[in-house]
């Protein structure tokens, strides 16, 4: 496609700022949040969202999978929601043959619509899904679409009814991304543009095979050594019980993070770079990507809860 690698990633940093400008067009502001999800597309990872109700989230999610051009489902998770409803389920046809019928979880682009809402029965039903790339139903291997993301949301401050995530399904999320309010100049634009009469559309303006060529393209960027020490120094610190951890750490924190962390943290970073314009990525990059791929991948106890003290507060610490 291209004759370099310079060249594809001069490509993708341009193909990554009209995808930037494509979305905007519907989701007012949240600059660094669409940054992390259009990063974890790109890092052949998944994202949660976790904001209160009304930011946008599902807008967001929508309207990237509309840029991409890619196939998209919306999975709204409630307490009677069963496995069978996501990765589907086999049924007898006409003929008296047992067919499978794909569930939605067959497609590009997955919103896990308040993921939290349902038992961890159906929370493990994404599990394989997000890890391996296939579903198995009745002992057959059913290998689902490529690319494959699963972008998840969560609501932060109503626990009643909920299921909080395990730990082990927190950890194939590449990002946990917070969704904040958006500023008082974004929310008036936000209000003139939805009251009005005037709804905009949104152009496909990448292809899933340029997609799938740009993730390669990303895992190929150098790295330096010391940047990679560094990933894996910084994923060391946060274990309480390790050489590395500070004293921050042993104070408040019960479980760290593990390899998956260290790993995500270099490919994050190789990504994040190249839409910056580097070539290779510098313990900068490491950085920037920190907090999203650290939050909920860290356990704090209760000295912590009584001190007041936050996880992206201990991490700052770290950085």
């Amino acid at each position: 496609m291209y004759q370099s690698d310079v060249e594809a990633a001069d490509a993708f940093l341009e193909k990554f700022k009209v995808l930037k400008k494509e979305i905007s067009k519907k989701v007012i502001g949240q600059e660094e949040v669409i940054d992390q999800v259009l990063i974890s597309v790109f890092a052949k990872g998944h994202a949660l969202l976790v904001g209160v109700p009304g930011l946008a989230k599902t807008l967001m999610i929508n309207t990237i999978s509309e840029s991409m051009g890619l196939s998209f489902n919306r999975i709204q998770f409630t307490p009677d929601l069963m496995p069978s409803d996501i990765i589907g389920a086999e049924i007898l046809d006409e003929s008296r043959n047992f067919k499978f019928l794909k569930g939605p979880i067959f497609s590009n682009i997955v919103l896990a619509d308040e993921i939290n809402r349902t038992p961890p029965k159906t929370q493990a039903a994404l599990l394989e899904a997000m890890q391996e790339r296939s579903v198995t139903v009745s002992g057959k291997n059913y290998l689902l679409d490529n690319p494959f993301f699963v972008l998840a949301t969560q609501n932060p401050i109503e626990q009643e009814g909920t299921y909080p995530l395990p730990e082990a399904q927190l950890d194939r999320f590449m990002f946990n991304i917070l969704v904040k309010y958006p500023t008082f100049e974004e929310e008036l634009s936000i209000v003139n543009e939805t009251t009005g009469s005037i709804s905009k559309t949104i152009e496909n303006v990448i292809s899933a095979d340029e997609i799938v060529f740009f993730q390669n393209l990303v895992r190929k960027a150098p790295i330096a050594s010391n940047v990679v020490e560094y990933a894996v120094n910084l994923s060391s610190k946060t274990r309480p019980k390790e050489p590395l951890a500070t004293e921050d750490v042993k104070k408040y924190i019960s479980w760290g993070a593990g390899p998956r962390a260290s790993q995500f943290l270099v490919i994050g970073a190789k990504c994040h770079a190249l839409v910056n314009g580097k070539y290779s990525p510098d313990i900068e990059d490491v950085k920037a990507v920190a907090k999203p791929i650290l939050r909920h991948r860290i356990v704090k106890n209760y000295i912590a809860e009584a001190d007041g003290m936050s996880i992206d507060g201990i991490i700052d610490n770290l950085l």
